[in-house]
């Protein structure tokens, strides 16, 4: 009975987790800037447009191909299908996964001094920007280029 117990907790714990890292990577693809200048340093850029692109096609997709294959193969194949259909509309929810795990990954220390010195450079500016603490994740990081995407010219973007 204990055992039991402690097994579903566990169980909860975890789900309540994933659905937070969801919502973190919801987050963070709403927050990070979708400049193509920042797709040569970081994989956010195609991984951000690769889950909204999924989640638009996907639960469509699915539904096709649990449908096609229920038309041609008949109803004896209906655990196919389905296992199809999940399938497919897994695929959007593993690219917020991966988002919700990058946004609360520690910055590295290259990183770290990078964005300071851009929240510097913003504050020097007369823009509000505060610099990052030590525990700085990529959250953090996307905040704060996607004000000095909206602030800056381009002409300090084209010296990176």
């Amino acid at each position: 009975m204990v055992k039991a117990v402690f097994h579903c907790s566990w169980c909860l714990k975890l789900s309540i987790k994933i659905l937070k890292t969801l919502g973190d990577g919801h987050q963070y693809m709403k927050t990070w800037p979708m400049v193509r200048q920042l797709g040569f340093y970081f994989p956010e850029y195609r991984v951000v447009r690769a889950t909204q692109l999924a989640i638009l096609v996907m639960p469509v997709l699915a539904f096709f191909v649990s449908m096609s294959q229920l038309y041609i193969h008949g109803w004896a194949f209906l655990p196919q299908a389905v296992t199809l259909g999940l399938f497919f509309i897994s695929l959007p929810l593993q690219g917020l996964l991966w988002l919700g795990w990058r946004a609360r990954h520690p910055l590295p220390l290259t990183l770290f001094d990078w964005s300071n010195q851009l929240s510097a450079k913003l504050s020097s500016m007369g823009i509000n920007c505060q610099t990052l603490g030590a525990k700085a994740c990529y959250l953090d990081m996307a905040l704060i280029l996607k004000i000095a995407f909206e602030r800056l010219d381009a002409s300090y973007w084209e010296e990176l």
